[in-house]
């Protein structure tokens, strides 16, 4: 049904990238917090500036993991360590919560400007998932995810969210662990093997595959076919209207 194995009876889908066309937004967000912060940093410490690179950097330690971790495992990446701080640390404070908050005050206003747009495949996908009666539920890492659904326009498509506000009240941890995707099976009362797994990013796609679900289907939107294959992907489309022909 709809491209899946037939004892697939639910969708579990990542956001960012696979239903709605923010991940852009978070990338270019992304790559001016950190540019920011590198300038200072390197300027501080006598180093080389070396710009964040919003394609090798982005997927391999950004997209798809909670805010923090994605700071944390791209400050680790250059040797740089901050202190934690707390989620609620204001844009301005230099620590791991603070930089994660500068970038998120960075998304909020580019939603507010209209910024959320959907792959309409996506779309059709959704409504023919609906129609043919699969369960359906958001995963995603992303504590904007309930805007970006309603400003979208798709939130009625859906049945259950998790996201980043979620993970927090019940202390689940992120992608590319598959607690999550776990949290998401569960609230639609249906095993793993039962629910397929949509993902854009390395860490989600290896989330899918860590928690042992029916199929992994990797949605390639930026030519990394094969990066998401080596990382558990069952199958990988460019879009999801590719699984209504198949």
């Amino acid at each position: 049904m709809l491209g899946l194995p037939p004892h697939v009876t639910a969708c579990l889908f990542d956001l960012d990238g696979v239903l709605t066309q923010t991940a852009l937004v978070h990338n270019a967000a992304w790559k001016q917090t950190f540019d920011t912060f590198l300038k200072t940093w390197s300027a501080q410490h006598g180093q080389d500036f070396v710009p964040f690179d919003s394609g090798a950097d982005y997927h391999d330690y950004v997209d798809g993991r909670p805010r923090a971790d994605g700071v944390r495992t791209f400050l680790a990446s250059r040797g740089i360590t901050l202190p934690e701080g707390a989620p609620d640390d204001g844009p301005d404070q230099l620590t791991v919560n603070g930089l994660g908050n500068s970038k998120n005050v960075l998304v909020l206003q580019k939603i507010k400007e209209g910024a959320v747009q959907v792959y309409e495949g996506s779309v059709e996908y959704l409504k023919a998932a609906r129609d043919a009666g699969l369960r359906r539920a958001v995963v995603s890492a992303s504590a904007n995810c309930k805007d970006v659904l309603e400003a979208a326009g798709i939130a009625d498509l859906i049945e259950e969210r998790v996201d980043g506000v979620t993970a927090r009240e019940q202390n689940l941890p992120g992608k590319p662990a598959p607690d999550t995707f776990l949290y998401g099976a569960k609230l639609l009362g249906l095993p793993p093997a039962a629910c397929a797994v949509f993902e854009d990013a390395q860490a989600g796609v290896a989330a899918g595959r860590a928690g042992n679900f029916g199929i992994v289907v990797g949605v390639d939107r930026v030519g990394q076919h094969d990066a998401l294959v080596e990382h558990g992907a069952d199958i990988v489309v460019t879009d999801l209207s590719e699984l209504l022909t198949r």
